[in-house]
């Protein structure tokens, strides 16, 4: 006769993680504005540096184009390079 393990099994725990969708494909922009810097903060740190797309959700191409449109607006004055309150 062989024994049986009477061991609990492990559960299994199902974590839905939320998709991350690119944020300019869903509101169909086709051009980012780079003249309008409170609209860019939102993709910004909170010292001054682009968030990447692991955490933004956006896609490779509107990546690209939020990295020109950044550069352009600091190029401008209407963003600093590099800050320590840049949301206040």
């Amino acid at each position: 006769m062989k024994k049986k393990n009477n061991y609990l099994s492990p559960i299994d725990i199902v974590i839905k993680k939320k998709k991350k969708y690119c944020f300019f494909k869903k509101k169909n922009i086709k051009y980012i504005d780079y003249k309008n810097p409170k609209f860019l903060i939102q993709f910004l740190n909170e010292f001054g540096g682009i968030l990447p797309s692991r955490i933004t959700g956006t896609s490779k191409k509107y990546q690209i184009l939020l990295k020109k449109a950044v550069k352009r607006c600091r190029h401008i004055g209407l963003l600093p390079f590099i800050t320590d309150d840049l949301r206040k």
